[in-house]
């Protein structure tokens, strides 16, 4: 079976509802904390470009993800990774996380990224790419993105710690931490070059 991970267009839009529908049923297996979203506000995602799905080519959904940036661009968060169940177990979860990863360095460069969560599996995929793990304060303190947590059943937990602790883990990825490195045997050889021509 062929399954295309893409950017999500509108589309997409008539995979909205199901896609919430697992979000809610993965919720309540996981007993853990999955904040819910609106088929309206997935719509919004994909028709905006910040969104990955991904589709057989026999047209069934089976995976996605979403991205929102928060304090004047200067975050972007990675939120919403979901595969269907029917799916799961083929690594699809890390191809939705590459390419969702990617969209974010693409339209946001500099911004850092985000994400928080309670899935081990979502966790391993962050370290992979660079994240860290990070207290609450080391990320965005804009007022709407911890509003989005208002549909997850810790709700309560993050607010009575003032924002700044829950049972999710708080992952950061900063681009500034990941400066390419240049090999010591280049510089060496830039060296001698240099010595040579002079």
């Amino acid at each position: 079976m062929n399954i295309e991970v893409k950017v999500a267009d509108s589309s997409h839009s008539k995979y909205a509802q199901e896609i919430c529908d697992e979000v809610f049923i993965s919720s309540q297996e996981r007993k853990t904390g999955i904040a819910r979203r609106t088929p309206e506000y997935i719509i919004s995602k994909m028709t905006a470009g910040k969104a990955v799905i991904a589709v057989t080519d026999e047209g069934e959904w089976a995976g996605f993800s979403y991205i929102e940036s928060w304090g004047g661009k200067s975050f972007v968060a990675n939120s919403g990774l979901i595969v269907a169940h029917k799916f799961r177990g083929m690594g699809l979860s890390r191809r939705i996380k590459e390419q969702t990863f990617l969209l974010s360095r693409k339209l946001f460069p500099d911004a850092k990224i985000f994400s928080i969560t309670t899935g081990a599996a979502v966790m391993k995929l962050n370290y992979e790419f660079g994240f860290r793990p990070v207290p609450f304060t080391e990320l965005t303190n804009d007022p709407e993105f911890w509003k989005g947590c208002e549909g997850c059943r810790h709700f309560d937990i993050l607010k009575d710690h003032d924002y700044k602790m829950c049972i999710c883990t708080g992952l950061l990825y900063d681009p500034k931490e990941h400066l390419e490195i240049h090999c010591p045997e280049d510089k060496l050889n830039e060296e001698n070059k240099t010595q040579q021509n002079g």
